[in-house]
């Protein structure tokens, strides 16, 4: 059960709080809601505010205005919704709160409050409120347009802050670089060869090596040593997947030294490869929602590959196919047997194991397209693996990633 209380800031780690029986009393009852006041007995003084809150989320009957008006209408709640939301940011750590956020959208039917300028202007940004952002796009009115946008963009900036780097990092790192350079410029120089190198010249006195040799990088090859294209399911239960892949595909594509596709479905296939320099325009660009052809996605894909043997094709779905399945394992088949890179992320978010087609993850494995799930964090490390050539179920399996090997029933 999620502790709903405000931790103490200034706790010492090593010593246990001391709780008296009048406070823990006071705990259970917010804990357990206002139907437990008789048998905790305690008071609430100071925590009647946080009780509030809490039951204007959990309470049956308590809503506090909080919820659209269960008669119909829902005018005078909208201010309270806002109200509501900076007084959680007030009680309760971010955690809690995104929590919160995202029961309320469930328990409260709040999803048509989130047109509100004053609701977005209220609510703490996360991955959550940009999935229903872009689940909601469509539909919102001009006068929240601008705002939802604004919120769009702090948390697409704030996920670049994230994986820009780790992403740049490894996908450069994991390029070709075995043409020797005996000249390099200082972008250029392989300093852990170097250094190796070097060895012998250690200068104790000053405590570093001076180098007599330097090593360097292979110069860039003109055209993009590797090409990318990542085929989204936008299905609603994808919807953090979405997410992260558009900030994940903006990165790539600012690589000069990688080609990168994006592709969206549903029964429906978009290829938003155009609008990779501006993550918010992509997200904007997304209709979650509606069904699933994965088989018409990965086929318009194959007409995108023009090396195969050059090209990685990420399928991010979970393989609840509508469209035609035994179409789709036969274009998987061609796609391998040409030499193309084909892996399927079940997820890709911080959420756990994901629910997905056990049977056709199998048939895919058994094919050589490995299926596993994957957190954001992890991605730029998989990339770089893909981009090695290395084993990928091997890579996944190392990590304690959910994986479907061929010859085992998925787990």
């Amino acid at each position: 059960m999620t502790d709903l209380t405000p931790a103490p800031e200034d706790r010492a780690p090593a010593e246990p709080v001391r709780v008296d029986d009048a406070t823990r009393l006071r705990r259970w009852r917010l804990a357990l809601g206002g139907e437990a006041e008789a048998a905790c007995g305690a008071p609430l003084g100071a925590e009647a505010d946080i009780d509030q809150a809490l039951a204007a989320l959990y309470e049956a009957d308590g809503n506090g205005g909080l919820g659209p008006d269960r008669r119909g209408g829902r005018g005078a709640s909208r201010p309270g919704v806002a109200r509501w939301l900076g007084d959680i940011r007030r009680y309760f750590p971010s955690q809690v709160v995104q929590v919160m956020q995202r029961d309320a959208l469930e328990r409260l039917n709040l999803r048509d409050m989130l047109l509100q300028p004053e609701m977005l202007q209220a609510a703490q940004p996360d991955v959550h409120l940009v999935a229903q952002l872009v689940a909601l796009s469509s539909v919102i009115p001009a006068k929240t347009r601008d705002t939802a946008r604004a919120v769009v963009r702090r948390v697409v900036d704030e996920l670049m802050q994230r994986l820009d780097e780790p992403l740049r990092s490894a996908v450069t790192g994991a390029l070709d670089r075995s043409q020797r350079n005996r000249r390099p410029r200082h972008a250029e120089i392989d300093w852990h060869r170097t250094i190796r190198a070097n060895l012998r010249h250690w200068q104790p006195e000053y405590r570093t090596v001076v180098p007599q040799v330097l090593h360097g990088y292979g110069r860039k090859a003109r055209r993009p040593q590797r090409e990318v294209v990542l085929c989204i399911d936008q299905s609603g239960s994808m919807a953090q997947s979405v997410v992260y892949a558009s900030i994940c595909g903006a990165v790539m594509a600012s690589l000069p030294a990688v080609s990168t596709k994006l592709v969206v479905f549903d029964t429906a296939v978009v290829d938003l490869t155009e609008k990779l320099d501006d993550p918010v325009e992509l997200l904007f660009g997304v209709q979650l929602g509606g069904g699933t052809d994965i088989n018409g996605a990965v086929g318009y894909c194959q007409t995108l590959i023009r090396e195969p043997r050059n090209t990685i094709l990420v399928l991010i779905s979970d393989l609840f196919e509508g469209g035609v399945a035994p179409q789709l394992l036969r274009r998987a088949a061609e796609l391998v047997e040409s030499g193309v890179q084909f892996i399927t992320l079940l997820a890709l978010s911080d959420e756990g194991a994901p629910a997905y087609d056990r049977e056709l993850a199998a048939q895919l494995a058994a094919l050589g397209v490995p299926s596993f799930a994957c957190t954001p964090d992890a991605f730029p490390a998989l990339m770089a693996a893909a981009i090695r050539r290395e084993d990928v179920n091997a890579w996944a399996a190392g990590r304690g990633l959910v994986a479907t090997r061929p010859g085992e029933p998925p787990r």
